[in-house]
């Protein structure tokens, strides 16, 4: 598909850029559940992100008297041990959480479908905008916002998609809340969807054609 390109003050510079139709018009129906797919990368995404460094103590490593409360038998009441007991205020924690690693496999051809089904679905709700390549020569916020407004994606959560980093463009949009910056290859379904707007600059578009 053929799409626009407009310049940073949102306006149409008469250039339009093609768009891979295998990335961003997947026919849903050839690929089997694709909802599924795309919950699976996301899940992974997740939990990659997680650091599953929680842990609560448990009877044997709460700080307290070992000493046993009373007789074992003929109190009335069920055998407590000593204070570290679950049982009791103040002690250990009953298969509480431990240290682990939440992440787990997913093939690259299903993160790679996930990611193209993403892009459909942006696609097909007109989210996706190409703007001319971003050249700022400061780091400065208003750099962004003038875009940001020239677009109309105040308060809006906006994917913007470079080629490559740039220290400008990310200390201009550091401090904007919403607005998050992305390499091309970094590209992932979760991203993609957890956006209103996705800024695709024209350098990018040839590496997102590729993914």
């Amino acid at each position: 598909m053929e799409v626009a390109v407009f310049n940073l003050k949102g306006e149409d510079t008469g250039r339009k850029v093609v768009l891979n139709d295998e990335i961003f018009a997947v026919d849903r129906q050839a690929d089997g559940n694709p909802a599924h797919v795309v919950y699976l990368d996301i899940k992974q995404y997740l939990a990659n992100q997680r650091q599953g460094t929680h842990k609560s103590k448990e009877r044997s490593e709460v700080s307290g008297s070992t000493r046993k409360l009373g007789r074992q038998k003929g109190g009335g009441g069920a055998r407590r041990g000593d204070i570290n007991s679950p049982v009791l205020v103040g002690g250990g924690r009953v298969f509480g959480p431990r240290p682990r690693d939440y992440r787990f496999k997913l093939n690259k051809k299903v993160k790679q479908l996930a990611r193209r089904l993403a892009l459909t679905s942006k696609a097909e709700e007109g989210r996706i905008v190409v703007v001319e390549n971003i050249a700022w020569e400061a780091p400065k916020t208003k750099n962004y916002t003038a875009m940001a407004k020239a677009f109309n994606l105040d308060g809006k959560k906006v994917l913007l998609v470079l080629p490559e980093s740039n220290t400008n463009t990310l200390l201009s949009t550091r401090n904007v809340p919403g607005v998050f910056v992305k390499q091309a290859i970094d590209l992932n379904a979760y991203s993609v969807l957890n956006n209103d707007t996705i800024l695709l600059t024209e350098g990018s578009v040839d590496i997102v054609n590729q993914l």
